[in-house]
């Protein structure tokens, strides 16, 4: 097995431990010492920096939530002068503020060199070409993709999102290896390559893909048109440097993370105190070495949970599993809480069935709440077939999920498609403009 170039400095359990106590030590003095904004939780939370003694002391410190970004605006949680600070990125706000984050150069290093990881991971060497089918500008995906692409030595293709002739192009003429992608616009290019027929013309192996959940029957239906190419979840969010913070092994049964760089914990999302080894909760991340814009037990509403012991493809780097929501995606129905994911699994579990789906929620003329599933049929599958999937549909929601939804059936290929995140929950129980 070759030793990977871009691996962790540490081997055991109790060295990554004493790497992360210094981490959090430095984390918690640099934010103190740096950030208004931190000094002023941190005394309010009545914690100092030499209250940190052990990695127990973590519970202690406050938290950190989407709204400190948003309140802080425009340069949020900074912690270094301006002149230290060689790059600004951004994600969307709910409330009109972009979510902006700084960058040192030591951030932007830290950034590439373990995104360059997760390509080596994925299996990418030098000799691969790398087609980056990504946003570029304020967001991170497009820059860090292309700067870990360039670090590993690969060659970069960054033709950006959309652009499906430009995309195909590329991929028959110049030979990419590697797509990466969210999973809606790799779906869109598998299902692109078919339709032209060039998938015998196209060399791709892997398609590294994130930003969104994707369903087993979706991952399937992307290997499937592409020729049998490897899918790799890479998981990642602004405030936490971006794309890159892990990904799925070769051995697909989990996320890798970089725990020399950040702490990860899983918390009840109500009560936030720690859920058993193996439940699932919110992520909640801590920085040990980011430098412009540290992060304090910050929230990031994603779910997953911690998977326990060595993963079987070798490495030491810990695990969790592939992000199962958010706890702002779940919806209530009939006083059932349900993730979108929970549907992709029943939806996976039906032979005949496509990837694609939508959610329609609405009131009926009683007032009474409808859930409408928007179902595509599977590749190839005939509309005879059309009320015997919808029933199957209902009675696996019914004994899965605890609710009935009525069902429409829809042609292959009738939902939208998108190079960006796919919408699949369309709630218009509330009409009111005040409510």
């Amino acid at each position: 097995m070759t030793t990977p170039i871009f691996g962790p400095e540490f081997s055991t359990q109790t060295e990554l431990e004493a790497l992360q106590l210094k981490g959090l030590q430095w984390t918690v003095a640099h934010a103190y010492a740096g950030s208004s904004a931190y000094r002023a939780k941190l005394d309010r939370a009545g914690v100092a920096p030499t209250d940190i003694r052990t990695l127990a002391d973590l519970k202690n410190l406050p938290f950190t939530t989407a709204d400190d970004l948003r309140d802080g605006y425009p340069l949020p949680l900074c912690a270094v002068p301006d002149e230290q600070v060689v790059r600004i990125h951004s994600s969307s706000g709910t409330t009109g503020k972009r979510k902006n984050l700084c960058y040192t150069r030591k951030d932007i290093d830290d950034w590439t060199h373990f995104f360059a990881r997760a390509y080596e991971m994925a299996g990418v060497t030098p000799r691969d070409r790398v087609q980056i089918a990504v946003g570029y500008g304020v967001w991170t995906a497009g820059a860090g993709f292309q700067a870990a692409c360039e670090k590993l030595g690969a060659m970069a293709l960054p033709v950006g999102p959309g652009n499906v002739d430009m995309q195909c192009r590329f991929l028959e003429d110049l030979g990419a290896t590697v797509l990466c992608c969210t999973a809606s616009m790799g779906l869109l290019m598998a299902e692109e390559v078919h339709r032209r027929g060039i998938r015998d013309r196209i060399r791709l192996k892997k398609v590294i893909y994130g930003s969104e959940r994707s369903s087993v029957s979706m991952r399937n239906k992307i290997s499937e048109l592409l020729g049998g190419a490897e899918l790799f979840d890479i998981t990642g969010l602004t405030e936490l440097y971006g794309p890159g913070v892990g990904i799925e092994c070769p051995h697909h049964d989990c996320i890798h993370y970089w725990a020399d760089y950040y702490l990860l914990e899983v918390l009840d999302p109500d009560t936030l105190t720690p859920v058993k080894e193996g439940e699932w909760g919110e992520m909640v991340v801590t920085t040990l070495r980011k430098e412009a814009a540290p992060l304090i037990r910050y929230r990031t509403r994603d779910i997953t949970r911690i998977i326990p012991g060595p993963c079987t493809c070798g490495t030491v780097l810990p695990r969790h599993s592939r992000i199962k929501g958010r706890t702002d995606d779940m919806f209530k129905f009939r006083a059932v809480n349900i993730y979108p994911s929970t549907i992709d699994s029943v939806l996976s579990g039906v032979d005949g069935i496509g990837s694609e789906y939508q959610i329609h929620l609405y009131r009926d003329a009683s007032e009474r709440g409808v859930m409408r599933l928007v179902v595509e049929l599977g590749q190839g599958v005939g509309r005879g077939r059309s009320h015997e999937l919808a029933r199957e549909v209902v009675r696996q929601m019914k004994r899965k999920v605890l609710v009935t939804p009525t069902v429409e059936i829809v042609d292959y290929g009738a939902l939208p498609r998108s190079e960006r995140k796919s919408r699949r929950v369309f709630d218009n129980r509330i009409q009111d403009s005040i409510v």
